[in-house]
């Protein structure tokens, strides 16, 4: 049990008013706080399909798939191909985003335009993942609807807007944090007006994950996340339990089955002790789950088809409404179809053959992953505290509190690694002869010269592999 006290002098970025809505911030993490459940499906198919919202009844999870190829045409190709075998969304990610890993589709209206062409936006989930033009990609999309004459309030969404995890991943921020926090709420204000039944701001704890981070720290520094969009709307003296309805979270899950379904079982138990804070009524959170790009393996790369299946049973069980796999050839560069057929297939058969799913209220033998779900959202919550005593998840990165610690826990598992204390199978356990040649796309260009106001040390995207040598 944690009790603390957030203090106002702490509780916002330093030079601004603080407004903690309590001064008292309690953890009580007892058995009592059960997620609830919630959780989304693939829509209804007809175009008359009624509003969703991501605040629906539990249902199956939404099978995404990563558009991240640089070419708008093929990117197409490849979504409409997604979606008529199965895939329930798609995540568009542009180049430039932390999650890209050297790919991406190009950050321009025209290549949006040529990616979405035919997709039946009305009735798939859509996603924009994270990145530096993440605020100009909504006028885009919104452009688009227009055009297309798409009534924005039958829109299944999120716009994946995140500055921290985008900081973070990127090491800039176009503006000041001070004219970031002042200027967003007014940004998005129409959006909230439209009625878009989605995700404006995300909590993105994946950015963390693939540089490092614990479980704990992830699930802290997304926590801190969430604590600055509801702030922010509130200094702006916005509704913020409207606000808190379009504020969602992307965590990575990875191989470790049961830490991954406490990961998500922690969450839920944290944002609703947040809720508690702002006086807003419990609502489960809206929780995208991606397989970790930082288990996957060069040498081995058939092992990373069985992780990941490992880590989408884990969001399965752990009841998360959208999952998205990294294709099992990604460290090797932009998969094929085939690498693409097995990430997109993997969650199909896990969930129509092997029933899978189950909601996020399930009872599921469960006392073993309750207890460290208890135990990962107290570290959590200290790890919160302690970034909210640094003034906030802004000011902690830009400081670079958050990437030390994040280096310091990469150290110890790289000793874990070393000392074989943990295994990588195919890479230090019976590790295969050599690292196979796979048939990729060209190599990706050359990054965009970095512009910014203000800047970072950016965390680097670093897999397990690669702390004890084996590297791409």
């Amino acid at each position: 049990m944690i009790s603390s006290t957030i203090g106002q002098g702490n509780s916002t970025v330093p030079g601004r008013a603080a407004r903690s809505p309590k001064a008292r911030a309690v953890w009580h993490g007892s058995d009592d706080d059960a997620p609830q459940p919630h959780a989304a499906d693939n829509g209804d198919k007809s175009e008359a399909a009624e509003p969703k919202t991501s605040k629906s009844p539990a249902r199956t999870p939404r099978i995404v798939q990563r558009i991240d190829d640089r070419d708008p045409e093929r990117a197409n190709a490849q979504a409409l191909e997604d979606i008529a075998q199965g895939a329930g969304g798609i995540a568009i990610v542009f180049e430039g985003a932390p999650n890209a890993f050297g790919y991406g589709l190009p950050a321009r209206p025209e290549a949006l335009t040529a990616a979405l062409r035919d997709i039946p936006i009305a009735r798939t989930h859509l996603r924009l993942d994270l990145h530096p033009q993440s605020r100009a990609s909504v006028d885009w999309l919104v452009r688009i609807l227009s055009e297309r004459k798409i009534d924005p309030s039958r829109l299944d969404i999120s716009f994946g807007i995140d500055p921290a995890a985008t900081f973070a991943g990127t090491g800039r921020l176009r503006m000041s944090i001070e004219a970031l926090l002042a200027s967003l709420p007014q940004s998005l204000g129409h959006f909230f007006a439209l009625g878009v039944p989605g995700i404006l701001l995300e909590a993105d704890g994946r950015v963390f994950h693939n540089s490092g981070a614990t479980a704990a720290q992830e699930l802290g520094i997304m926590l801190a996340s969430a604590t600055t969009h509801l702030r922010m709307f509130e200094e702006a003296r916005q509704p913020v339990l409207y606000a808190a309805a379009h504020i969602g979270f992307a965590v990575s899950v990875d191989q470790e089955h049961a830490a991954s379904v406490a990961k998500l079982r922690a969450l839920r138990l944290l944002w609703k002790r947040l809720l508690e804070q702002y006086a807003v009524p419990d609502m489960p959170p809206a929780i995208h789950a991606e397989t970790s790009y930082r288990m996957l393996t060069v040498r081995d790369p058939e092992s990373n088809v069985l992780r990941n299946t490992v880590a989408c049973f884990s969001a399965m069980r752990g009841g998360a409404d959208s999952i998205s796999v990294i294709p099992h050839t990604q460290p090797h560069g932009l998969p094929d179809a085939r690498a693409r057929r097995i990430a997109r297939n993997t969650p199909l058969v896990l969930g129509h053959e092997a029933g899978a799913y189950l909601p996020a209220d399930t009872t599921i033998s469960d006392s073993e992953i309750d207890a460290l779900a208890a135990s990962m959202a107290e570290a959590a919550w200290a790890e919160f505290q302690a970034i909210e005593s640094e003034g906030g998840i802004l000011r902690s990165v830009l400081d670079g509190r958050i990437q030390q610690r994040i280096a310091e826990a990469r150290e110890t598992k790289a000793a874990r690694l070393r000392d074989g204390e943990q295994a990588i199978v195919g890479t230090t356990l019976h590790p295969t002869p050599d690292i196979p040649e796979i048939d990729i796309a060209p190599p990706p260009a050359e990054p965009s010269p970095p512009d910014g106001t203000i800047f970072c040390n950016p965390l680097p995207v670093l897999r397990i592999d690669e702390l004890v040598g084996e590297a791409a």
